[in-house]
């Protein structure tokens, strides 16, 4: 059985792609040409691949830098704890920075790049996030441009993972109770 079919869909490519392509016209219309992308890893690379292309079309030239925040490690829960693995080697001061993240859940992973990115002299910060749970939140932030609302399940595809498995898939979507490998989900 391959991965895509112990996965439920929840957002298919199509949609996805259709949003990439609006939140980029919205994110045009509210920044400056001199604009920074810092897209988080590791779970937003196909996300932020997509909106920078869907950015370009859009007209912005964006310059494009990375940061690998973590606050979950090997499991499924944050840890609450975020730790810096690469940090951004571009110069913010003055410039609108656009934050680009795979899921908005508990907002402690943002808000820390935020507050960094704030303290280094940005102009301003913005959030883009594919996927917002806000009944997850456990800090004040919020995103300036979301892709889908989420339920409250853990979800996979389109860079995002468990335990490192499923990112190739180009949907978001949810592993089949059941059907779960048991290393994955510690013995279920």
């Amino acid at each position: 059985m391959n991965a895509s079919s112990r996965v439920r869909i929840l957002f298919d490519e199509e949609a996805i792609a259709r949003r990439n392509e609006e939140m980029a016209q919205e994110i045009v219309r509210t920044t400056s040409p001199d604009l920074l992308v810092v897209a988080v890893l590791k779970g937003s690379f196909m996300f932020a691949a997509d909106l920078i292309r869907a950015l370009h079309r859009a007209g912005q030239e964006p310059q494009v830098e990375f940061i690998h925040l973590s606050s979950y490690r090997a499991g499924t829960v944050s840890s609450g704890n975020v730790a810096i693995l690469r940090d951004v080697e571009s110069a913010v001061r003055g410039r609108d920075v656009l934050l680009v993240d795979d899921v908005l859940e508990s907002g402690r992973t943002l808000v820390f790049a935020k507050d960094l990115l704030m303290a280094r002299g940005a102009r301003r910060v913005l959030v883009a996030v594919l996927l917002e749970k806000p009944d997850k939140r456990a800090v004040e932030v919020q995103p300036d441009f979301v892709g889908f609302t989420c339920p409250d399940v853990f979800v996979v595809g389109y860079g995002m993972d468990i335990a490192h498995h499923y990112r190739q898939l180009p949907f978001v979507g949810v592993v089949a109770h059941g059907d779960a490998e048991p290393d994955l989900f510690g013995g279920t």
